[in-house]
């Protein structure tokens, strides 16, 4: 995303934000970074977290939605 180019494995994340995507990391388990990269000289993660069943946890999202308004967007 730093250069330019998107992840292997995302999703848009339209109820947290705009511009904001769901990183899938498979690393010793399921890892999300939930972040936005639309902004010329940062990309700023919202949250990162192991996720333990199918559907995403509505704290994870709410903190995410919470943390993209302190941004101003």
């Amino acid at each position: 995303m730093q250069n330019g180019l998107m992840p292997v494995d995302f999703k848009p994340l339209k109820g947290v934000g705009e511009g904001v995507y769901e990183i899938r990391v498979p690393l010793n388990g399921a890892w999300r970074v939930i972040c936005v990269a639309k902004f010329v000289n940062a990309i700023y993660v919202f949250h990162a977290f192991e996720k333990k069943t199918q559907k995403t946890n509505q704290g994870d999202m709410e903190l995410a939605k919470r943390r993209y308004k302190l941004i101003g967007e």
